[in-house]
């Protein structure tokens, strides 16, 4: 169980990508695939620790019954979204879909 006010730092991707978070800390699962990530999921969910959990790219949009329960409730695991390591600049957040819509198509110009 992590200290209080702390939160497990999960980080599921690339070998590349993994293998630089764990020089931090983070708890690393190198080369997963979506049924790792809702595997890890479904064990913070049943663990009940708060976690902030960095899912690359391709996984982040894999979804699953997991991912998709988490995003949808919100609480004491974050997820979030990292751009895939051998293509930063193709990078684009899930997020901005939403803000060209409230806002218009010229908005993140």
């Amino acid at each position: 169980m992590p200290a209080a006010g702390s939160a497990r730092l999960v980080v599921l991707g690339s070998a590349g990508l993994a293998d630089g978070f764990s020089l931090i800390g983070a708890e690393v699962h190198p080369d997963a695939d979506p049924a790792t990530v809702e595997r890890v999921l479904e064990q913070l969910v049943r663990s009940g620790e708060p976690a902030l959990v960095l899912l690359e790219t391709p996984l982040a949009h894999a979804g699953g019954p997991w991912l998709d329960r988490l995003r949808s409730e919100g609480g004491q695991i974050v997820i979030t979204e990292l751009p895939p390591l051998p293509a930063p600049q193709a990078y684009a957040p899930a997020v901005d879909a939403v803000v060209r819509a409230v806002l218009g198509p010229e908005a993140l110009k």
